[in-house]
């Protein structure tokens, strides 16, 4: 229900941004048209986090940097399509290498003029990182806080990396004024409208292939990690393989959204693998609704919606109101807005053995299915 609702939604305000003039109340403008795009990407990023943390418990404070490591994927494309166009008209190194007195392209950006190729090291890099990551940490069974401690590290310590202008990603000031993506101008009404359309597609496509995942054998297994680990190793299950596994997928979904971020936005820096970021992601599944899947996308959207809005009035007050919505969500909505609405459903359709926590009765039969 979700993804049609979020379809007819895109469909519309792409129709009343190319189709309806500007004159008319109807109208969508293409201000809005990005905005709406960049919250779908933040809902991808939520829904990769609630993969981790709601069915397998692995809260992941560093999805930031796999966000910002797809996103670099895709800035170094749009970057050497820029070409002679740049402020130095040299076409073959960005800007910010002539500005560095650079002189030659570094390797790693060799092939980043292909988009099939850049797409495919903007995936994979993120990809690889959270399989090494979550090889040595599952392996060496690093769990709960001491995990997301670890998490936080990693980000952090990317952050600090791509801070350095040695690097060749751009320094403090990253990688921006793109011109185009694939021969398409990134300014132009339509260009915005598909990529928009593109997220929206993208999200949804990770809604159904997550809801399928976590239905199948793997996902049963997955959610009876969670509930107790021990159990499951003792019943023959390799738990690590299947965090592992599950944790490079929620990566991909990250990367994914980063990818489409860039060419909205317009600009990716260091800031992106700011910690502070990562925090915010789990706000975002707290607040839709831990263990839903779609729970987590209306969490983005509604707390990015409320950024918008809160920071045109208050902008130094921000931090404090979303610290206070997430302890505000944690006593009194503990299954966030979601989880609220699901129950008093269920409680209404006289089902009382989700009365008190449907989250809980659901893993219960989980934990059964695979023990059968």
């Amino acid at each position: 229900m979700f993804s049609l609702i979020l379809f007819v939604v895109v469909i519309v305000c792409s129709v009343s941004n190319l189709l309806v003039p500007e004159q008319s109340i109807f109208y969508v403008s293409t201000y809005t048209i990005t905005l709406l795009g960049k919250y779908l990407c933040f809902a991808l990023l939520a829904l990769s986090v609630d993969v981790v943390w709601g069915y397998c418990g692995v809260l992941s404070l560093g999805h930031g940097a796999f966000f910002a490591l797809g996103g670099y994927g895709m800035g170094m494309y749009l970057m050497r399509q820029v070409g002679d166009r740049g402020v130095y008209g040299n076409p073959d190194l960005p800007d910010f290498m002539v500005f560095l007195d650079w002189t030659e392209l570094p390797w790693y950006w060799f092939g980043m003029d292909q988009f099939w190729f850049a797409i495919a090291m903007a995936i994979f890099i993120p990809g690889l990182l959270a399989f090494v990551f979550g090889w040595l940490a599952f392996r060496s069974r690093v769990t709960g806080v001491y995990l997301s401690i670890m998490t936080q590290a990693l980000t952090y310590a990317l952050m600090l990396a791509f801070f350095r202008n040695e690097m060749g990603f751009g320094g403090n000031n990253g990688l921006t004024d793109f011109k185009e993506i694939l021969h398409f101008d990134l300014q132009s009404n339509e260009t915005r409208v598909g990529l928009f359309f593109l997220s929206a597609l993208v999200l949804i496509i990770a809604l159904l292939l997550s809801q399928k995942i976590m239905k199948s054998r793997f996902g049963r297994v997955v959610i009876s990690i969670r509930d107790g680990e021990s159990r499951a190793r003792f019943l023959g299950y390799v738990t690590d393989h299947y965090k592992v596994a599950l944790f490079v997928y929620s990566a991909v979904l990250a990367a994914f959204a980063g990818v489409l971020y860039v060419p909205q936005v317009g600009i990716i820096n260091p800031s992106e693998f700011s910690p502070i970021n990562s925090i915010e992601v789990v706000v975002w599944v707290a607040v839709g609704g831990r263990g839903t899947l779609y729970g987590a996308a209306v969490g983005a959207l509604l707390v990015n919606y409320a950024k918008t809005k809160f920071t045109a009035v208050l902008p130094d007050g921000w931090l404090f109101a979303l610290g206070a919505l997430f302890v505000g969500v944690t006593l009194y909505l503990p299954n966030g807005i979601v989880g609220f609405f699901e129950q008093r459903i269920s409680f209404l359709k006289g089902d009382s053995s989700r009365e008190l926590d449907s989250f809980e009765v659901k893993d219960k039969k989980s934990v059964s299915e695979v023990e059968v």
